[in-house]
């Protein structure tokens, strides 16, 4: 009887251990697992926090915007593929500022609309897109604007591989005030945007202002800085917007944005 009492004791002591040892593992998992999704809980409310910040943002800018427009007809959506509020708004305020005698713009759109609306006396918009480019400019027409000019053309292939804007689109392209680069898209080809730097910088005028959109994608941002560095009199300061905005000005003079 002593013997059997003692490897029932013995048995009993094992499985209690082995318990033990169970939920230890069991405890440690399951704090592991609440860790984790706490702290997926906190990435998820934090990134619903931001997308909820910046929409409220977008639909402050857009209030912001229609009133300075005047406009006649609605606006196609914006975001997306499209330019966003906060960009549009900052476009207004900066042709109003400056008054371009000449604006050119890589993308049209809806800141097509903006730009003629906000006081630059001749806008050439270059679209490599029928599509889109018509309907820009039934969009102008329905807003009753005119002094704008949208050139399409198919995407150009260049000695150097790349494709980009055609060249009948610079004709007569000279001392331009305001260039707004937002096209054409990344898809065409890596730094889809960078030969503005080659072809469309050297017809500035000396006090002009350069704008690109998407600026917080890292092509764009190496744009920016290739320009900066090609204009020595001029400044770059970063917008934050939902896309990024660069603004590239006379380092000397009245400042547009704070």
């Amino acid at each position: 009887m002593d013997i059997v009492l003692i490897v029932f004791l013995v048995i009993t002591v094992v499985g209690i251990a082995y318990l033990v040892r169970s939920m230890r593992a069991l405890h440690r998992k399951l704090n592991r697992n609440a860790d984790r999704t706490s702290r997926e809980l906190t990435t998820q409310t934090s990134r619903i926090k931001d997308e909820i910040g910046n929409a409220y943002h977008q639909v402050e800018a857009i209030e912001q915007l229609l009133p300075l427009l005047k406009l006649k007809a609605p606006l196609p959506p914006s975001r997306g593929w499209a330019a966003s509020p906060d960009f549009l708004l900052s476009l207004a305020h900066l042709t109003q500022k400056i008054r371009p005698r000449l604006a050119v713009e890589l993308g049209s759109g809806t800141s097509t609309l903006v730009l003629a609306k906000s006081g630059a006396r001749k806008v050439i918009s270059l679209d490599h897109s029928h599509e889109f480019g018509s309907q820009t400019r039934e969009m102008l027409s329905s807003h009753g604007v005119r002094g704008v000019e949208i050139r399409i053309n198919e995407l150009e292939t260049y000695p150097k591989g790349y494709k980009w804007y055609a060249k009948s689109s610079f004709k007569g392209l000279a001392k331009i005030d305001l260039l707004v680069i937002d096209g054409p898209p990344s898809s065409t080809n890596a730094d889809a945007r960078y030969p503005a730097l080659e072809h469309l910088i050297p017809l500035l005028s000396p006090k002009a202002t350069i704008v690109l959109d998407d600026v917080f994608r890292e092509e764009e941002r190496k744009l920016a800085d290739a320009i900066v560095a090609a204009l020595p009199g001029h400044m770059l300061r970063i917008l934050s917007h939902e896309k990024g905005t660069a603004v590239i000005s006379p380092s000397s003079g009245k400042r547009v944005f704070s």
